[in-house]
């Protein structure tokens, strides 16, 4: 082998190393972030059916969210229209509710709320302005500030409905704030809504759902497609999803909650492969 083509070869094997690396670590933060998002709306789903069955002054509510504590306690949080804590709700075992602890005393924000407070007023005052922002019959915004490990704060808006054999993907959005709790930056994760049954007239129950992405500042599967997957998992009991785009394929497994990214030419090469391989499969598939 000539010099040249050694140190070409080499070149190009860091090159998919290097590449490799970078898409595990995105993949990592992006599951991250998505575990993060469920376990806050996991806190404010059941902490809201506490909090309601537990609390009779409702004209007194002004709002709620959740965070995580330093503590890693999910806490569900309900203030008053004076923006006074009127609840907290926290689930140190599990989400069940009845493992959870009531605390329906009034208090002042900690600081950690404030921050909390502030975003997710300032992201919902947006909501009424900001005309990227799309509404449709039957769905509703859940809005989630988060604070994450690098103090990097966030508000998620999520697509969710109350109708029954229905996934939403998409109508997903995100807003970045500064430092000071200032709006910096505010951008839609999807193009459109995405509805999947759970249970289809024609297939029966369905296993598993793709759907792709075209917005080329998200080319991965978001942590909102994440949350949406991990909060619908015990009613749908998919096993994997596939987020697909021009570059890359994201692909996760609902079993074990891994998530994979790689190139999107990659994988096709991988499956064409495969039918070389193994062409009786794929006939099979095809007759099917």
């Amino acid at each position: 082998m000539k010099i040249k083509t050694f140190y070409l070869l080499l070149f190009v094997m860091f090159s998919i190393q290097l590449s490799a690396q970078n898409l595990e670590k995105i993949a990592q933060e992006i599951k991250d972030e998505g575990i993060q998002l469920y376990r806050s709306e996991m806190a404010s789903w059941y902490g809201t059916d506490v909090f309601i069955e537990n609390y009779k002054e409702r004209d007194n509510i002004g709002g709620y969210f959740s965070y995580i504590k330093e503590d890693e306690v999910p806490t569900c949080v309900f203030y008053s229209k004076e923006n006074k804590v009127i609840g907290t709700i926290s689930f140190p075992t599990s989400y069940e509710p009845r493992n959870s602890k009531l605390d329906l005393s009034v208090r002042d924000f900690t600081e950690v709320e404030k921050e909390y407070f502030t975003i997710r007023k300032a992201a919902q005052e947006r909501l009424k302005t900001d005309t990227i922002f799309k509404f449709y019959n039957n769905v509703n915004y859940n809005i989630v500030p988060i604070i994450n490990k690098n103090k990097e704060k966030k508000v998620y808006f999520l697509s969710g409905t109350n109708l029954n054999n229905l996934v939403l993907f998409g109508n997903d959005y995100l807003i970045d704030f500064n430092k000071d709790n200032s709006i910096k930056k505010v951008q839609k994760l999807h193009n459109s809504l995405l509805s999947f049954k759970i249970y289809d007239e024609k297939i029966g129950k369905t296993v598993s759902g793709v759907h792709s992405h075209v917005l080329e500042d998200w080319p991965f599967i978001t942590p909102t497609d994440i949350c949406t997957l991990m909060l619908y998992q015990k009613f749908t009991n998919w096993e994997s999803y596939t987020v697909v785009s021009k570059k890359y394929t994201s692909l996760w497994n609902a079993k074990s909650n891994h998530l994979m990214i790689m190139k999107t030419e990659v994988l096709e090469k991988i499956q064409e492969d495969q039918k070389k391989r193994h062409p009786e499969r794929y006939q099979e598939q095809e007759k099917k």
